[in-house]
């Protein structure tokens, strides 16, 4: 029979032992929102160790933070505890991470403090919003296949009746049919782009970074804002399948649309990188390509972020709402994946291209 004195040391003798093993990401921070304590999985999840971080104040380790410093006081002047399933870290090192955090009120050597409970959920959210986004996709995409045939079959009736009529009529009315030819025309250019690429991509082994400075060159040659265009590129990265000039398009869709909406302190970084054990499409891949177009914009609107890919949605005013969707089919062709991650001051475009299995 244990006495209640002998539970109490065995309390205190997992519970001193207890915090270090969590899996669970444990960061203690005091009144003035300075970190005190990181158990070894926040110092995993942080990548920098409790030697680095004491006493520095947490949202400082952090150039983007989507909860804020106000949030986490009112834990301590109210007592409520609160969970956030979607908090977005953007690091200096310019990486990010979507964690789920609890903070609560804890009392620490007679002084109050804020804990905080983290776990990483990227892989889950990423998953999720993909299989949501593709089944999104596809059901619009269909929409529009469906109505862009409805639309094509009388509009090739309305152009032939009118170049019959256009025979039959006067120099004087033949304006007013060639008017109607015209605009059917350009109907008919509008449907075509909206159905989109249907051809399979013709597949040959090129080096990738020799097509990003084609692309490079290209918008260098229409840049009347002198945007700023930086490389960064991985040399080790071997050559890759792809149709050349697919991927051409998709690049010149996505960096067009950044240098429309860039002003001319604008910086546009073309990044390339091998990525491990990536997820793409539903699919464990183990090694792929990451071709990251990265701007220092105002970002893609939150409204419309998750809708970016979808044919007729656009941020600009003047805009189409095509060119992301057509790199989207372009990448999908490829078996690859076309990603988008912004907020205001940073908007990255991530290609993922799987790499075939070596024998």
């Amino acid at each position: 029979m244990y006495t209640n004195a002998s539970l109490k040391e065995i309390r205190a003798a997992y519970a001193q032992q207890l915090l270090p093993q969590l899996v669970t990401a444990v960061v203690i921070i005091d009144d003035n929102l300075n970190i005190q304590y990181l158990n070894s999985s926040a110092e995993a999840l942080f990548s920098k160790s409790l030697n680095r971080l004491y006493q520095k104040a947490f949202l400082d380790i952090f150039t983007h933070c989507s909860i804020t410093g106000e949030r986490l006081k009112q834990v301590l002047l109210t007592g409520q505890d609160f969970t956030d399933s979607d908090v977005v870290l953007e690091f200096i090192e310019n990486y990010h991470i979507t964690i789920e955090v609890t903070a609560s009120a804890a009392l620490f050597n007679d002084r109050d403090h804020i804990l905080l409970e983290c776990k990483q959920i990227d892989k889950q959210k990423q998953i999720s919003a993909e299989v949501f986004q593709e089944q999104q996709w596809e059901a619009a995409r269909d929409l529009i296949r469906g109505l862009a045939h409805e639309i094509k079959n009388p509009l090739g009736g309305l152009r032939g009746a009118a170049q019959l009529l256009d025979k039959e009529l006067n120099p004087d009315q033949q304006e007013f049919t060639s008017m109607i030819i015209e605009q059917a025309d350009r109907l008919t250019n509008l449907v075509d782009r909206l159905l989109g690429p249907n051809q399979l991509p013709n597949l040959e082994l090129h080096n990738i970074h020799e097509i990003l400075e084609k692309v490079r060159q290209l918008v260098s040659l229409d840049n009347a804002k002198h945007i700023d265009m930086l490389r960064d590129y991985d040399p080790s990265i071997p050559d890759i399948e792809i149709d050349t000039e697919k991927l051409q398009q998709s690049l010149l869709n996505i960096i067009r649309n950044a240098t429309q909406i860039l002003d001319e302190s604008g910086v546009i970084t073309l990044k390339t990188r091998i990525a491990t054990n990536q997820t793409i499409n539903g699919k464990q891949v183990k090694l792929a390509v990451k071709i990251s177009i990265i701007d220092n914009g105002p970002g893609i609107p939150a409204e419309i972020q998750d809708t970016i890919f979808y044919p007729m949605v656009s941020g600009r005013a003047d805009g189409t709402g095509l060119g992301l969707s057509i790199a989207q089919t372009l990448i999908h062709q490829h078996k690859g994946k076309l990603a988008c991650h912004s907020y205001p001051g940073r908007t990255e475009f991530t290609i993922l291209l799987p790499l075939p299995k070596r024998v």
